[in-house]
């Protein structure tokens, strides 16, 4: 068995070792050449993937990477795992899985297998995707090729987290696409879950990130509601995820960052005005989300006027860039927002992230790259009037911020088990 994984990002990588691990000999392919430079020299990229791993497969011959697609050639599938973002309207964007098709399809031979696992609208795969790689290579699918759709599952950070051990939704243009499909991941990841269509499996994942935004989107509204009655939410949560069934805990934040969540829902309502329907809630959640960072800006400069200081000239740091705690991972991260929203009131702002040393490119914020993380110590820390935490890194000594910092504004509640002074810490 020889497969290619189209895409080396963070589901793309991990999904080649696994696979790698098992046996199966991959070939890692993308257009950026500093990736492939660094799996093939055996370095890491990602930060929560030891090089050592990398390094391992490449040593046994088991994982190459490239940048032409002529590979394809010599491989018995094809997983592709690229970016779906949105573009300036906030519609989809599923530029760069056509593209990818397109570069598939004139290398691609009967008999082979398609896997599509970037998130996306139902019909994308069998429709979108079908298309071109059916004018691309003149063959026809589910007939000389087999095309199927298998949702990442990816957890970057959670080292409880095991690609093999993450259940794998399969589902295929034809039962025999499945089939293959199933055979496929089968070799690398323990439980398969098939489903009946393309159709259906892409419909699952927007389902499972779906739920996640709507009930972040329920706990930042209660936070609000709660935090002008006195009550903290994080208080009520801890007490309420007591009850053994029937309630999950789900976490108030600064705003939803990451390229699931913020993004996958509105490849639905985008897809279902289509069909003439609204997804009212859909969009209800992504307004009470989207307006979080406004929410965080008001508190910190209510947080600035109890210190008797204004919003405008201050000096503000924003702790933990990454959208999640413990990762390198920068997507769609609300400190991003954050930044903006506080420099156009007039502060002067900085980060610190012990995972993040310079701000890179990305797609939407392109101000800011070239920033550099700020340095931790009490001399630096004590010249900002405040201090914002965006991400609670467990790297991040707080005991130390607390006796540096006379201003804290805490949207994850990383102080909780602080001592601190009355008025230092404002929960956000």
């Amino acid at each position: 068995m020889k497969l290619a994984v189209v895409g080396l990002g963070y589901v793309g990588l991990p999904l080649c070792l696994q696979f790698a691990k098992s046996g199966v000999a991959v070939l890692g392919l993308d257009i950026d050449p500093i990736k492939i430079k660094k799996i093939n020299t055996g370095q890491s990229y990602i930060k929560h993937i030891p090089s050592e791993v990398i390094q391992q497969q490449v040593s046994a011959g088991r994982l190459s990477a490239s940048t032409d697609f002529a590979g394809i050639k010599q491989v018995d599938a094809v997983v592709i795992c690229v970016p779906t973002p949105l573009n300036k309207n906030r519609e989809p964007d599923i530029s760069y899985i056509l593209m990818t098709g397109q570069a598939i399809a004139p290398h691609l031979r009967k008999g082979q297998l398609v896997v599509l696992e970037s998130t996306t609208y139902p019909g994308t795969t069998d429709s979108d995707l079908r298309a071109v790689l059916e004018e691309g290579s003149g063959l026809k699918a589910g007939i000389d090729f087999h095309l199927a759709f298998s949702p990442e599952r990816e957890d970057p950070g959670n080292p409880e987290s095991k690609v093999a051990l993450i259940p794998k939704i399969v589902g295929g243009l034809t039962p025999e696409c499945q089939r293959r499909a199933a055979e496929l991941y089968s070799r690398a990841i323990k439980q398969i879950v098939p489903v009946s269509s393309c159709r259906a499996a892409e419909a699952a994942k927007l389902l499972e990130n779906i739920f996640r935004s709507v009930n972040i989107a329920l706990v930042n509204e209660l936070k609000m509601v709660y935090d002008a009655m006195g009550i903290d939410i994080w208080e009520v949560i801890d007490a309420a995820r007591t009850k053994p069934f029937g309630f999950m805990a789900f976490y108030p934040g600064p705003g939803l960052g990451g390229h699931c969540i913020p993004i996958d829902p509105f490849y639905l309502t985008w897809k279902a005005r289509e069909y003439g329907q609204n997804t009212r809630f859909i969009e209800l959640a992504g307004e009470v989300n989207t307006s979080m960072p406004a929410y965080v800006v008001n508190r910190t400069i209510e947080a600035l006027n109890h210190h008797r200081k204004p919003l405008n000239g201050s000096r503000i740091l924003i702790v933990g860039l990454a959208y999640k705690a413990n990762v390198d991972d920068m997507r769609e991260s609300p400190a991003f927002h954050l930044m903006d929203l506080l420099r156009a009131r007039g502060a002067e702002t900085a980060y610190y992230d012990p995972h993040i040393a310079v701000i890179g490119p990305t797609r939407e914020h392109g101000n800011w790259q070239g920033f550099k993380s700020i340095s931790w110590n009490f001399e630096t820390i004590r010249g900002f009037d405040a201090v914002l935490i965006c991400t609670a890194h467990a790297g991040v000594n707080y005991d130390e911020l607390a006796r540096w910092s006379p201003c804290i504004i805490d949207t994850r509640n990383a102080m909780r088990d602080v001592a601190v002074k009355p008025g230092q810490v404002w929960k956000a």
